[in-house]
């Protein structure tokens, strides 16, 4: 056997090859700098770098909104977010590594799903679903071309009842249809909203989705009563949590976010089958200073740093709650 022998043009040719890819000319592939090198510009959040947490193939976002210019929102103008359409949303999932996503109506489209079910549409029904808004009077006919379209939910916002286009009475009777078609229901409650009405949530015929993990207050966090509402309907089987939206209740805020994520332990402890990821681009409520993906896609590895438990997070319970393939 030949004994490879290193040189001094061996060594001149190595040390040039990382002075170049540290001039950022080219990188090594597997190298560091290959790494460093890469960034991701996204609309609607800060930083470029990929996350330290390499997505599981088909990891699923389970709450995103789509804004489209070709679908002028019903609402106030001010309520619509510019440069947030499914082709700047293919650059987040480039970013943090994500397939399949989960559009859900936002505020400022109030009951005109259209934009939803064309962004579903524009990313495929292997890889998409959607969240839509909708009121009583909404026809049979019309939920089913929404389930045809990719449509697995009903959302209510009631957060805030003032600016709110469906009402409280409304969840019931809807509720009814949304689980004759298979559907679940997607609270966006405050918790003592939770507290409150927690009388209705036990009638709810149908699976529950809470979203931005039920919008617990901190510091109370754990402590606040809405928390063992929640759990205790997660124990009846049919109610889900999205680990979401960690900047809307945090006190402590970012790059560690650690009372939320107090909260998220605590929820994946309870009922690991039963929680969803959600990145909630492109982060509506944050007008000013839009989070970093990176970091919220690497909380993850704070909430869940057991492997097997990411991928019941991002792929198998997205998989079950929305109808993905296993495959």
């Amino acid at each position: 056997m030949r004994k490879r022998q290193f040189t001094r043009r061996t060594f001149i040719k190595g040390a040039g090859l990382v002075a170049v890819a540290a001039a950022g000319r080219f990188s090594i592939p597997g190298s560091i700098a290959e790494a460093s090198s890469t960034e991701h510009k996204v609309p609607h959040s800060s930083g470029t770098e990929a996350p330290k947490l390499k997505a599981p193939a088909n990891a699923c976002d389970c709450h995103l909104h789509i804004y489209d210019e070709r679908f002028p929102p019903p609402g106030p103008v001010a309520r619509l977010v510019k440069g947030a359409g499914v082709e700047q949303y293919r650059l987040l999932q480039k970013r943090i590594g994500t397939t399949r996503a989960v559009i859900v109506t936002p505020s400022a489209y109030a009951t005109a799903n259209a934009v939803t079910v064309d962004g579903i549409s524009q990313l495929g029904l292997a890889n998409a679903r959607g969240v839509a808004v909708v009121r009583t009077e909404v026809t049979d006919g019309e939920l089913k071309k929404m389930a045809d379209g990719g449509i697995r939910g009903i959302r209510f916002t009631l957060f805030d009842p003032k600016t709110a286009v469906t009402s409280f009475e409304m969840i019931e009777p809807l509720a009814k249809r949304a689980n004759d078609l298979g559907w679940h229901v997607q609270l966006h409650f405050r918790g003592d909203q939770i507290v409150e009405r927690e009388d209705l949530l036990k009638r709810i015929a149908a699976p529950i989705v809470f979203d931005h993990m039920g919008r617990i207050p901190h510091p109370a966090g754990v402590k606040h009563p809405a928390f063992q509402i929640i759990c205790r309907l997660i124990d009846k089987g049919r109610t889900w949590v999205k680990l979401s939206g960690v900047y809307q209740d945090t006190k402590v805020g970012p790059p560690t976010y650690a009372d939320v994520t107090t909260l998220a332990r605590a929820y994946l402890k309870a009922a690991p089958e039963r929680m969803v990821w959600g990145s909630d681009w492109p982060h509506p409520t944050e007008r000013e200073h839009k989070p970093n993906d990176a970091v919220l896609f690497d909380l993850l590895t704070e909430w869940a740093p057991d492997e097997a438990l990411r991928k019941k997070v991002l792929v198998e319970n997205p998989a079950v709650l929305y109808g993905f393939s296993n495959r």
